[in-house]
């Protein structure tokens, strides 16, 4: 019996990443470069990529590194694809930037 929730899609998403970066042996950044490279080739909303490129930075990840990985990724999966991801990726900052703001309005 499934346990009771009041996130149950969240809690699962959050359990399947912990066990997908459990049995990764990439190193943080480059684990972290992956996903980005995924989520841009399967048109991911600009909520998922909020999920990673806060995270990616703290690891040290630069702009320019996912820039490079856009770029790295265009022939493969298209410029529709990396023109999205592009300015998905600028709507997840400001996304990251607006919770930050309300974060310190509130402490």
């Amino acid at each position: 019996m499934a346990t009771a929730s009041e996130t149950p899609v969240l809690d699962t998403i959050v359990a399947m990443t912990a066990d997908s970066i459990d049995r990764c042996g990439l190193s943080q950044d480059t684990l972290l470069l992956t996903r980005i490279a995924a989520l841009a080739a399967s048109d991911a909303p600009p909520i998922s990529y909020a999920a990673h490129i806060e995270p990616a930075l703290r690891t040290g990840v630069t702009a320019e590194q996912v820039q490079d990985v856009l770029v790295a990724i265009a022939p493969i999966v298209g410029t529709a694809h990396v023109m999205t991801a592009a300015g998905n990726i600028a709507k997840a900052l400001g996304i990251a930037i607006a919770v930050a703001d309300a974060e310190l309005d509130a402490g």
